[in-house]
């Protein structure tokens, strides 16, 4: 008999993985590179656990200081991965893949090109 699997699994360990990422690096890493605001925008576990992508946001004035804080998160991933293993409820905790997600900036830049478009045909 085969067994039916429940499509929303993968969604629930996305978000509860999304949750436990954020409060492994927030209150677990003392790593001090990390000096920047960030947010994990999504997050893609393969449906056998193996593997997930983690998009991360970093927002910062200072694309060297975004560059630094980023590529610190990316440094502790196994770390953040072990951590990882001891609070969750899963039996397979996923290899991390991190992946800086830049929509953020995206979307205030085509803002930004919108507004300037709106106030040029304004002046007209």
């Amino acid at each position: 008999m085969q067994r039916r699997r429940n499509p929303n699994r993968t969604d629930r360990v996305n978000a509860e993985f999304t949750k436990d990422i954020y409060d492994i690096i927030t209150r677990k890493l003392k790593n001090p590179l990390i000096t920047e605001m960030f947010s994990i925008v999504k997050m893609d576990t393969s449906k056998d656990l193996s593997s997930a992508k983690v998009y991360i946001s970093v927002y910062s004035g200072s694309p060297e200081r975004r560059a630094t804080t980023f590529s610190a998160i990316v440094s502790e991933a196994k770390r953040i991965r072990y951590e990882l293993a001891k609070v969750s409820a899963t039996r397979t905790v996923p290899e991390l893949r991190f992946v800086l997600d830049d929509s953020m900036e995206y979307g205030d830049k085509m803002d930004k090109l919108f507004k300037a478009i709106e106030k040029g045909e304004n002046n007209d």
